[in-house]
């Protein structure tokens, strides 16, 4: 059984939580916490080996919490998802595979394209794909993608190389569920060619950033990252090939970390349990 809380900290939290779990003859497998002194908030995974009434269980540690308290007491093990796509198959391709070996921690529901260029992946891997073009207004386009997707009831929506802005309500709709692969270690060369970018600025590292998505551009509480580094002999297009790489398995780590339980969103920061 896994529990996630956070809430405003306090003295004492430690204590109180495991003599809850205590009586109800839980053994502690695996307990991280984290105290954001700046916010005043606690954060908590735990890892319990034992049955118990989860709703029971829920209402004694609630008792025993701040009143702002957000908890969970064993979320579904295997997510669902769906995931957006343009043209760019490499994350897609990497998702797909996971799944269909079992070792994604989530289950694909559908894929949803503005472009028809992966619905062929899809159908080999047995995966529904939908055709949601651009050509009749982002209006539409957006408004025909949330019927899809609230049809589906996915816990998250990965971005896997959606190359669209979402609207302020669309992310409303789903907020802090959407994940995102920017192709940059960011805050460093947000929007659009970041690889351009760095090219004509000569950097020596490279990156990518996974992280939720936000109105603000690519400013979304940061996931995951992950760099590698380049040299003056790297053209344009060796940063490309590079990126694609390091895209793909940060937003694999990403979704892991998501998937498992293992990150909190606080404002605009995460708090992540790795371990």
């Amino acid at each position: 059984m896994i529990i996630t809380i956070q809430c405003k900290d306090q003295l004492g939290l430690v204590a109180d939580i495991s003599r809850i779990l205590s009586q109800n003859q839980l053994n502690i497998i695996s307990m991280r916490e984290h105290v954001d002194k700046a916010e005043c908030r606690f954060f908590m995974r735990l890892e319990v080996d034992g049955y118990s009434d989860e709703i029971l269980l829920e209402k004694q540690l609630l008792k025993i919490l701040p009143p702002d308290s957000e908890i969970q007491v064993n979320p579904a093990p295997e997510k669902k998802i769906v995931v957006m796509v343009t043209k760019e198959y490499h994350c897609l391709a990497d998702i797909l595979i996971r799944n269909s070996f079992g070792t994604l921690g989530a289950s694909i529901l559908c894929v949803i394209g503005n472009h028809d260029l992966l619905k062929g992946i899809c159908e080999r891997f047995d995966i529904p794909f939908f055709l949601v073009p651009y050509a009749n207004g982002k209006e539409w386009a957006e408004a025909e993608t949330i019927n899809r997707i609230t049809s589906c009831q996915p816990d998250y929506i990965v971005l896997a190389k959606f190359m669209r802005v979402l609207s302020p309500e669309f992310i409303a709709r789903f907020r802090d569920k959407i994940i995102n692969i920017h192709h940059s270690f960011l805050p460093a060369f947000a929007g659009a060619n970041p690889y351009k970018q760095a090219f004509e600025r000569g950097v020596k590292l490279i990156g990518a950033t996974a992280h939720f998505v936000t109105n603000e551009l690519d400013e979304g509480p940061i996931i995951a990252q992950q760099i590698v580094p380049v040299n003056h002999s790297f053209t344009a297009l060796d940063m490309v090939r590079s990126g694609k790489e390091i895209e793909t398995a940060v937003l694999a780590k990403a979704m892991r970390l998501v998937f498992d339980d293992r990150v909190f969103v606080v404002h605009n920061k995460t708090v992540v349990f790795e371990h």
